[in-house]
């Protein structure tokens, strides 16, 4: 049996009980209540994290004494259709400075029935050949149930309640 060496993209979809637009706007300007805190370098004493809603802001987090840490760039800010921005985060959870290196997360919000109450999530997430070496390895811990699938669930939760 070969390994794979498809390191293109990792693709997740969730649908979740909002039109598009309330979807949109959860996943950016909600953001911070539904990302996992686990998934953030600061953890348990993360003070902020966010999307800057535009093209050109930044995907961070703010943690003690104010260390702020931007790990990605809003390269298409399409409200409420679709959001694309820089994967600066390493294989090895350290982040990634040069946009040159980074992968690049889509993400796109479509209505999934005719009424437009409910809203399909699709997230790819690709380049993973711009992490070097380590890219393979990364791409498949993405893949895995704790990777984009749980972050995803997360998100989907999170609208559920609303």
């Amino acid at each position: 049996m070969t390994e794979s060496t498809d390191l293109s993209l990792n693709e997740r979809a969730v649908t979740v009980p909002a039109p598009p637009d309330r979807a949109f706007k959860h996943f950016v300007e909600d953001f911070a209540e539904w990302w996992p805190q686990a998934y953030s370098w600061s953890g348990e004493v993360l003070q902020e994290m966010g999307i800057e809603p535009r093209t050109g802001g930044h995907c961070y987090e703010i943690g003690p004494g104010g260390f702020r840490c931007d790990w990605g760039t809003i390269l298409v800010f399409e409200a409420p259709q679709r959001l694309v921005f820089s994967w600066q985060i390493n294989h090895d959870r350290t982040p990634q400075p040069d946009p040159a290196r980074a992968g690049q997360v889509e993400v796109r919000f479509g209505p999934q029935d005719d009424h437009g109450g409910f809203c399909r999530v699709q997230l790819e997430h690709r380049g993973f050949e711009r992490y070097g070496s380590g890219g393979a390895a990364y791409r498949a811990d993405l893949d895995g149930p704790e990777g984009w699938t749980y972050i995803l669930a997360s998100y989907a939760g999170y609208c559920d309640l609303e």
